[in-house]
């Protein structure tokens, strides 16, 4: 195992593997379609090199859990024989449906490629911190506007054409606007906001940069590149994975989530054999937790989604599950102070008459908050004392109240119903 692997802030990848309780995680970063053969076989070498447990992390990436030192080798040889396409280094991330969608206005995919390879052909990512990121988003039904990146390129109409805005440190509400580059000038401009990071050490990040430096340090590194023009962020849009969405060859794709974003390889595996059944191509990976099926037929498509639902997966925007986030808690990860993915189905269906919109509820076993690092409507956070409540905030946030685990439900439908309660009489 090496040395980055063992360091707090590192990305587990294939081959870097990141202890937690239950052995050894690893992430895969999927770049566009898994064949549903492909998938299969990835959810077999789960069961037989790791504990069968999959992920899907709120950022799309692929997450398999229990592997030993032993097996982890085996099961990245497993992986690399399938033929996955996934990338290793800097994250590049682009909307699941990129160069599918039939309403993106650019395709994120081909410019996410080209930027992937020019920072494999330099030495600008070893100067990177491990959790810096980039986000280009297309548009299109599912978006990347929930997901925060050091470097954002979001596509926006411009006098006919097409303009890339480019804004740091944020998701797409909250990061700062840089300006307008020209879609051809797109890998150079992160180039160029990327070594604004590197030149300030492997631990910077741009939120970073923005309170110490302002946005000029930004704006000034790719002063040559900006056009003319206002950025503006578009009307907000539904980012929603999960349901039915049109592709551009009239086919359709089926977004499903992962309840509290994991499942069984067993389970996954019948997912697919559903697919396949309804003729699907393949699955992509999506923010969100959620698995979406490719190439859908009109006809088919409700069969694979009433065929997900009996498989326990959520197949409704609206289902109570989507509203809680929970890590792996204890006793599968060795930092935890409860069991959070154990208790998070009890505590979403309590929940469920009260939670709802923008409703969320985060229960971290301990203060890192790794499944949710946003502020939430209500954070849990296990302690050594017990369950610390935190109201509109996050895991570092000071908590209003201090609860034992098995007062944890009676306290949060509590919270929910008074705070539904402030809402009607606003």
């Amino acid at each position: 195992m090496t040395a980055h692997a063992q360091r707090r802030g590192a990305c587990p990848g294939l081959s870097s593997p990141m202890p937690t309780g239950d052995g050894l995680l690893v992430r895969l970063h999927p770049i566009g379609t898994i064949p549903l053969a492909a998938f299969g076989d990835l959810c077999t070498a789960a069961r037989s090199h790791g504990n069968g447990v999959i992920e899907i992390s709120s950022r799309g990436s692929i997450q398999v859990r229990g592997l030993t030192t032993h097996s982890a080798p085996k099961f990245a040889a497993a992986v690399a024989a399938l033929g996955i396409a996934a990338e290793d280094g800097v994250p590049v991330i682009c909307n699941a449906l990129a160069g599918l969608d039939a309403e993106e206005i650019f395709d994120a995919g081909a410019l996410a490629a080209d930027l992937r390879r020019e920072l494999a052909r330099g030495s600008l990512a070893a100067k990177l911190g491990a959790k810096v990121s980039v986000a280009i988003d297309g548009g299109g039904a599912v978006n990347l506007a929930e997901i925060a990146a050091d470097i954002r390129l979001c596509a926006q109409a411009l006098a006919g054409d097409v303009a890339l805005r480019a804004a740091v440190g944020g998701d797409d509400a909250s990061a700062m606007p840089v300006g307008l580059v020209a879609p051809g000038h797109g890998v150079e401009a992160v180039i160029g906001l990327l070594e604004v990071l590197a030149q300030r050490g492997p631990d910077a990040r741009a939120r970073d940069v923005l309170a110490n430096a302002g946005i000029a340090a930004f704006q000034n590194a790719i002063a040559d590149l900006l056009i003319n023009g206002a950025p503006r962020r578009p009307p907000h849009r539904s980012t929603q994975a999960i349901g039915l969405h049109r592709l551009r060859d009239g086919s359709l794709a089926c977004g499903i989530g992962l309840a509290f974003g994991h499942a069984d390889a067993s389970l996954l595996e019948r997912l697919a054999e559903a697919a396949n059944t309804a003729a699907a191509s393949g699955f992509r990976a999506a923010p969100g937790r959620a698995l979406i099926a490719i190439g859908l037929k009109p006809e088919t498509a409700p069969e694979y989604s009433a065929a997900a639902d009996r498989l326990g997966f959520i197949v409704r925007a609206d289902d109570p599950r989507r509203h809680v986030v929970a890590c792996a808690g204890a006793p599968i990860c060795a930092s935890a102070h409860i069991a959070a993915r154990a208790i998070a189905p009890g505590i979403a269906a309590s929940a469920a008459p009260y939670i709802g919109g923008a409703f969320t509820i985060h229960i971290s076993g301990c203060a890192k908050g790794c499944a949710h690092a946003a502020p939430a409507s209500l954070t849990v956070v296990g302690a050594p004392a017990g369950c610390a409540l935190v109201a509109n905030g996050s895991t570092r946030d000071t908590p209003f109240a201090v609860v034992a685990p098995g007062e944890l439900a009676a306290a949060i439908a509590r919270f929910a119903i008074a705070r539904k309660h402030e809402a009607g009489h606003v």
